[in-house]
């Protein structure tokens, strides 16, 4: 995949949309210190390029009773990950899939309301023919949780 080269600009408008996408460009552009029409300009490439993908909302899972984030490693028998990933990916409650390097094959990043939940879903994991072990972890706080790096 090749990288988009993204100017300061660029990066004001990104850090303004990630603060809350509802703006309007009229807003962004204030915030981000150009025009109405250069932020729509720069947003609409922004898009084209595959750098903002979509706009959505934050939100606060323990609120919503989400108690519960786990990292669960997993060991993949012959070579599957990618298989075993999309089939992971569409569980309740899993919000990151990764193929990694290391001892493991894979890491699971989920959340759940309660441990029931938790333990069925590692259950499913192990009755999974592809699946030959997991390791999971009970995250006890979140230092910081946020995906969008700028």
């Amino acid at each position: 995949m090749q990288e988009v080269p993204v100017d300061k600009t660029d990066v004001k408008i990104i850090q303004t949309l990630i603060s809350d996408a509802r703006l309007s460009y009229r807003q962004v552009g204030k915030k981000s210190g150009v025009s109405a029409a250069t932020a729509m300009v720069r947003i609409k490439k922004l898009e084209k390029a595959g750098i903002v993908e979509g706009y959505t909302v934050r939100l606060n899972h323990e609120k919503l009773g989400y108690e519960l984030t786990t990292a669960t490693e997993i060991i993949v028998s012959k070579g599957k990950m990618m298989e075993v990933a999309k089939e992971i990916s569409d569980y309740p409650g899993v919000c990151c899939v990764y193929n990694i390097t290391g001892l493991s094959d894979g890491l699971i990043l989920a959340k759940f309301k309660n441990r029931s939940e938790m333990s069925n879903f590692t259950k499913w994991m192990l009755s999974l023919p592809l699946i030959e072990r997991t390791n999971t972890h009970v995250v006890l706080t979140t230092a910081k949780e946020d995906l969008s790096l700028l």
